[in-house]
């Protein structure tokens, strides 16, 4: 067993299936969020709830934050009582949110101005993966604090990349959730384009997946299409934000505005709380 006292800052979905991974590594963990009530499952685990940001980072070697935009992040290092407010030197803050490159580099100027060190480390993956440990996380920061922190991502991921200095992480991030965002509405298209020509989604989804077009996204999602019923394991309206976040980094490609388009129109048509894959159904009313 570790004797690194590890924290949590917010516990989603993702972040307590991450989270409970950490524990059952044997390592020390205290949590932090917001609301408390997503606290409850990790702490009967074994997790200290912290008192607040300040004392979490004054009472842990390592901390972990994953949050749900940019602004969030930023909130929990620079408010008054947030994790560098008292935060002694030589600790090592690793965010995994996904958030713009100039928002990474922008926290590691601020950890750096307070002696301690800073990894953006956002990860390719949903709500199974994390539980499984089997995620992919990419990496940005200092090689010494990448290994520092290794031991960790061994644990919460099947592959972890050191992609080079700060910003590096959030860069892959945006790049692998574009191309998720294209797959999944061409995988709606041909779905609904099969149907309106009289076959059945079932076997047009049997197609792809038993062909050289079939992949593991298209395998995961393939239930869903099926059922109709479109659970989030991401979020819809997070690659909503994802794919706006591409834009502002100097995504020009031909596929990038309509996909964009898509996604937009569905989460406002009331969908951007159900998986990203229920762009079917907007697409599919659309016709």
């Amino acid at each position: 067993m570790s004797n690194l006292k590890i924290g949590w800052v917010g516990l989603g979905n993702m972040g307590n299936a991450m989270a409970a991974n950490i524990l059952k590594a044997g390592y020390e963990l205290q949590v932090f969020n917001r609301s408390r009530e997503k606290e409850k499952e990790l702490v009967s685990a074994g997790a200290v709830s912290a008192a607040g940001l300040k004392e979490l980072a004054r009472d842990c070697d390592i901390v972990f934050t994953m949050l749900a935009d940019d602004n969030a992040v930023k909130s929990v290092y620079e408010d008054r009582d947030g994790l560098l407010s008292g935060i002694d030197e030589g600790k090592l803050l690793i965010d995994m949110s996904t958030v713009a490159l100039a928002t990474s580099v922008y926290l590691a100027g601020l950890c750096q101005s307070h002696a301690v060190s800073f990894l953006d480390a956002p990860v390719s993956g949903s709500v199974q993966p994390a539980t499984e440990g089997t995620l992919i996380i990419m990496v940005g920061g200092e090689s010494e604090d990448y290994s520092q922190a290794l031991p960790l991502f061994e644990v919460l991921g099947k592959l972890s990349l050191h992609l080079g200095g700060h910003g590096a992480g959030s860069s892959a991030k945006v790049a692998i959730n574009y191309l998720l965002a294209v797959q999944t509405q061409a995988l709606a298209e041909t779905v609904l384009f099969a149907q309106h020509n009289g076959i059945d989604k079932e076997r047009m989804l049997q197609i792809v997946n038993e062909g050289a077009c079939g992949n593991k996204m298209s395998q995961l999602k393939t239930p869903s299409i099926i059922k109709g019923l479109f659970p989030a394991a991401f979020a819809l309206k997070y690659i909503v934000k994802d794919l706006k976040l591409a834009r502002q980094a100097g995504l020009d490609a031909p596929l990038a505005a309509p996909v964009l388009e898509t996604f937009s129109g569905a989460m406002q048509a009331g969908l951007g709380d159900e998986d990203l894959m229920a762009v079917v159904k907007y697409l599919d009313e659309r016709k």
